[in-house]
């Protein structure tokens, strides 16, 4: 199966089962009367919604450049992580909101066996269906799915402090003869804090790239130090710059190279050095410029100059 296919799979998968996810937890959250399985069900609402975005996005962050969008599609995937991130944050309101409301006016739960039970099935299958995502997010540096895995692992925890609410209310009543109907509002409210935190972060790592974010520093120092492993052959470079937009790597510069370098000598090194980038950044779109070097090194090109004092003043010469 190649990339784009293992993309759609796993995201196709994502919509499945929050679907049944939505349906299952909204069924038994009406049934018992719990605000907290009720307010689950909205947060894999809010899920499936991230997970059909994701899907339209990874389906069309795939296509090829055309002529409207000559670098490619990629950005889709960073604006779908933020339109994401967006849904979250709407959610997280509306639980808070819920769950004061029955704090203020509490009223009992009932068949709390079949909240706690369908919390439990539904941090299995979001544990399941987020691991398939990160695996294949990660391996592709989609964005998107990526996101969509955040949102399902976010269930997973905050499914499991659902639970754990219920549980102690069944105990409270079972085994202490006590009222503890307070802990489901209190569960649904550390859901929402807790899914708050899980946007603001998915909304930080989606912009970086809608704002040209330079590449991180780790794989600009891996370009510079294989530059500079091209001496002498190569006398130095400048205007290094990268960005990322969606799994895709932009990084162009200016390569320094002796006077007499034929154009053909150069344009060879410049394919030699795009496909050794590549290879290690797979998807990168990789540009050079080549430059003549006369040894007079101009502010621009000091800095990645890779000759010597002495080497500099024989060229000018």
């Amino acid at each position: 199966m190649n990339v784009q296919r293992r993309k759609e799979a796993v995201a196709i998968l994502s919509v499945i089962s929050n679907s049944a996810l939505v349906a299952l937890k909204l069924t038994v959250g009406l049934l018992i009367g719990s605000v907290s399985v009720i307010s689950e069900a909205i947060h894999s609402g809010m899920d499936l919604v991230a997970a059909i975005i994701a899907l339209f996005a990874v389906n069309r962050a795939g296509r090829p450049a055309d002529a409207d969008h000559q670098f490619g599609h990629g950005k889709i995937e960073n604006i779908s992580g933020a339109v994401e991130a967006l849904l979250i944050f709407a959610a997280a309101g509306w639980i808070l909101y819920e769950a004061v409301q029955k704090l203020l006016h509490p009223h009992p739960v009932g068949a709390m066996g079949w909240g706690i039970g369908v919390m439990l099935v539904s941090a299995l299958v979001n544990l399941a269906v987020s691991s398939a995502l990160f695996r294949v997010g990660r391996e592709t540096e989609s964005i998107a799915l990526q996101a969509d895995a955040w949102h399902l692992r976010t269930d997973v925890y905050t499914s499991a402090g659902v639970m754990c609410g219920l549980a102690g209310i069944w105990l409270g009543q079972a085994v202490w003869g006590v009222n503890l109907a307070w802990l489901d509002p209190l569960a649904a409210i550390a859901v929402a804090l807790l899914i708050t935190r899980a946007a603001y972060d998915l909304l930080i790592a989606s912009a970086r790239d809608l704002l040209d974010v330079s590449l991180p520093p780790e794989e600009e120092a891996w370009i510079r130090h294989y530059i500079a492993r091209l001496r002498p052959t190569v006398r130095g470079f400048h205007h290094l710059r990268t960005r990322k937009a969606g799994a895709t790597r932009f990084i162009d510069f200016h390569l320094n190279v002796e006077r007499e370098m034929s154009v053909e000598d150069s344009h060879r090194l410049s394919e030699v050095i795009a496909c050794d980038i590549e290879e290690r950044f797979p998807g990168s779109s990789v540009t050079v410029h080549i430059e003549p070097c006369d040894g007079h090194c101009r502010p621009t090109c000091a800095g990645g100059c890779l000759l010597s004092e002495e080497e500099r003043r024989m060229l000018q010469e």
